[in-house]
């Protein structure tokens, strides 16, 4: 594979690239609508971890092979951020950006603004990929998205201080909370004034609700709106999941967790200050880099249940890639869709970044497996993980969480208590939802 040239900068509106905070791949000034072999097309790309990166060598292979240009546009990490400039970008029918990654739960939201990519891949190969996210990415039968890669949430744990200190990996949530609160003791009279028991998104904003709905799952309180569109979220079950996460806070989880997302959780873990932590399948190769503090000091394991008769649960996360209705290279930019959700393309990704494949025979490759061992062995944890309520909400799905979120947070942070804030919300929802009618 010959050189490929340095990407071009992507010309945007300075408003939106002021209010949004839009970043672009370091290029040369100097942008082209088209080359001499072939179009230029733009691709929206996350920068979590080494996402970027990733993304970046697997589009600058297709341009090798195909002899078309790709300006690659790093979004905001925040998932309300990035949704928020797709809607502004979307809403103005601009052509900024030909070829969007969208989060699992926006094919609905989106939906209007996305062609229909059944011609892109044939029914064989969409068979490949688990049925669930398909379904996901259909809307009024038309297939809005491709599924790019999957997430479900992870318990990395510290296997070096659990032996060290005598402890079993915890199986529910109050049991890791006891093992962290003695852990973390231990080791801060140790020597370690910064050990922390437990990191987690905290933050208000999706990952939050995420967090939340593992929790409220694995206590069987069931999710915040049900199949049917009925508001479950005001329960016994979800008092005592939020109540009980609650009593973390200035405990074993530090008082800014309540402003902590994937990253900042990953680098209070990574350095070595915390004995557990709930993220992503992203942060696995991390952990293990040849400069990472933790490396071969980590374990991954499904998420605490709620109590003997709760369950361990998983949030439901990962991407679609979506093609601008707006695009001025449809047909171009549907190719570079074929080409990134590719089962070769998602072994690379996977090999490389820890990205979990959507599709099935990935999770029995050997290179796949070598590189992320627990694939293999938390497969049930990734196939069988638990939706937010999206596609029961509709259009409306972005307000519900936020309305959740807010709640929760606010019970982290003290205002109010579980039964309280759970309280109002339903009533919240049942305005949200007009008696729910969604």
């Amino acid at each position: 594979m010959g050189k490929i040239a340095a990407l071009p900068t992507l010309s945007i509106s300075p408003i939106l690239a002021l209010v949004f905070g839009l970043l672009f791949a370091a290029a040369p000034s100097e942008a082209v609508a088209q080359t001499e072999t072939g179009a230029t097309i733009s691709v929206s790309c996350g920068s979590v971890g080494i996402e970027f990166q990733v993304c970046e060598s697997g589009v600058r292979a297709w341009e090798a092979a195909t002899g078309h240009r790709v300006q690659l546009v790093s979004t905001p990490n925040d998932s309300n951020e990035r949704l928020a400039l797709y809607q502004q970008l979307l809403a103005a029918k601009s052509g900024d950006i030909d070829v969007f990654q969208i989060d699992v739960v926006w094919p609905g939201i989106l939906s209007n603004h996305l062609i229909d990519l059944r011609d892109v891949v044939d029914q064989k190969t969409l068979d490949q990929h688990f049925k669930a996210i398909v379904t996901n990415d259909v809307v009024n039968d038309r297939l809005v998205a491709i599924p790019w890669f999957t997430d479900a949430g992870l318990f990395y744990y510290r296997k070096d201080l659990l032996e060290k200190y005598g402890r079993k990996l915890p199986e529910t949530w109050q049991e890791m909370t006891d093992t962290a609160r003695f852990i973390q003791k231990a080791e801060r009279d140790a020597g370690n004034p910064r050990m922390w028991g437990y990191v987690f998104q905290g933050r208000a904003y999706e990952g939050l609700t995420v967090n939340a709905v593992e929790w409220l799952d694995s206590f069987n309180a069931g999710t915040i709106v049900d199949l049917d569109g009925k508001i479950t979220v005001n329960n016994p079950r979800a008092v005592d999941a939020l109540t009980l996460a609650a009593s973390w806070i200035n405990d074993i989880a530090p008082q800014g967790v309540l402003n902590y997302s994937e990253e900042e959780c990953r680098g209070v873990f990574q350095s070595g200050n915390a004995v557990f932590m709930r993220n992503w399948p992203y942060a696995w190769p991390l952990m293990n880099a040849k400069d990472s503090p933790v490396k071969d000091k980590v374990g991954v394991a499904p998420l605490p249940k709620g109590g003997e008769d709760g369950k361990p649960t998983s949030t439901l996360g990962g991407w679609q890639l979506a093609v601008s209705k707006y695009s001025k290279n449809p047909e171009v930019a549907k190719e570079l869709v074929r080409y990134l959700t590719s089962m070769d393309e998602q072994k690379r990704r996977a090999v490389v970044g820890g990205f979990n494949p959507t599709i099935d025979a990935l999770y029995k490759d050997e290179e796949v497996l070598k590189a992320n061992p627990f694939f293999g062995e938390l497969y049930e944890t990734f196939v069988n993980a638990v939706a937010r309520p999206a596609r029961a909400t509709g259009v409306r799905y972005n307000q519900v969480s936020a309305e959740f979120w807010n709640a929760v947070h606010a019970t982290l942070a003290g205002d109010g208590d579980a039964k309280t804030n759970l309280s109002s919300l339903e009533k919240t929802l049942e305005r949200v939802s007009r008696g729910g009618r969604w």
